[in-house]
């Protein structure tokens, strides 16, 4: 960005969600609450995953961390999306910006690649479990948690240092509800054709790489499942990743209706909606898929309370 343009454009302004006043404290009630359900919902999977003897395996160390990525990416974005929505100026400031967007970018495309490294473990789990302890060892699940948080901070720290270095020529306004690339792209009067490239060709990346991972495993598992004789081998199986193929599904789906279509009925405005989905609605929904779908979770949530409980007792007594 030009030093004059960096001077003058101190603030961006984010449109919101919506310019109807009267719809605005209700969103704000339903989304405060969306977001601390989402909060406690995913720190308390950190913990149980973390303290209870019975998950320190690698599927859950997936999950501890998948959860720990939710908490990122809605409290990039949740926090500043409520304030807005109790402002009548909905600004954010321009460094304010840039980090949101970063948060953004790097919790968001590290989930997929999480998600793919949990097809995997389950493939593995599946389709060679005498060999499971070997090939999915300690090393190698840090290896698939560490090289996804350092490659998706980089990406998005191209993105923002590009993006944030344009000229900005009078326009502040970001038809979002948060620093999102594309609206920022939008407002700048430089030729943005580098950032554009990067970002299209990065997204389509990091979307089918982690989507043909999460595919190609679940191709093995179903091959291997259909060979059990028994329906009851079957479903005990297949209960071990009924969980992660339904937030899969649900995160997909949600990523390729968004940027998956024709660019004639493309728009911020469907942009928005599906935003709110997957940065909020999602990080809500990882919890309650991963708990109530899986036993070993809720049979550690039920040993914790229970601890809980009694040395609660033990205390007052």
């Amino acid at each position: 960005m030009a030093e004059g343009n960096h001077s003058q454009l101190n603030e961006f302004i984010l449109t919101g969600l919506t310019n109807l006043r009267e719809l605005q404290i209700p969103l704000f009630v339903v989304f405060l609450l969306i977001y601390c359900v989402a909060v406690v919902g995913n720190l308390g999977l950190i913990f149980l995953t973390r303290t209870d003897s019975r998950l320190q395996t690698p599927m859950y160390f997936f999950l501890g961390h998948l959860a720990l990525v939710d908490v990122g990416y809605s409290t990039a974005v949740g926090p500043q999306m409520l304030v807005n929505l109790l402002e009548e100026r909905k600004s954010i400031s321009f460094y304010l910006c840039a980090v949101q967007l970063c948060c953004f970018i790097t919790f968001i495309i590290t989930e997929l690649f999480f998600l793919s490294a949990m097809a995997y473990d389950r493939y593995v789990a599946i389709c060679n479990p005498l060999l499971y302890k070997l090939i999915v060892s300690k090393k190698v699940c840090t290896l698939l948690v560490a090289i996804p948080y350092i490659y998706s901070f980089a990406v998005a720290l191209f993105t923002v240092v590009f993006t944030f270095q344009l000229s900005f020529c009078g326009d502040n306004v970001i038809d979002h509800f948060y620093c999102d690339s594309l609206p920022i792209l939008a407002l700048s009067c430089s030729d943005t054709r580098v950032v554009e490239y990067f970002i299209l060709w990065d997204s389509t990346f990091n979307l089918i790489f982690s989507l043909l991972v999460v595919l190609v495993s679940y191709i093995f598992i179903i091959s291997t499942i259909l060979k059990i004789r028994s329906a009851q081998g079957r479903r005990k199986v297949f209960s071990t990743c009924g969980s992660h193929l339904v937030g899969v599904t649900v995160f997909y789906g949600t990523l390729i209706f968004t940027y998956m279509q024709p660019q004639s009925s493309h728009s911020f405005e469907t942009d928005k909606m599906a935003s709110v989905f997957y940065t909020q609605v999602i990080p809500l929904l990882n919890p309650l898929i991963y708990s109530l779908r899986n036993r070993e979770v809720k049979e550690a949530l039920e040993r914790t309370l229970t601890a809980r409980w009694l040395h609660f007792k033990l205390l007052k007594s």
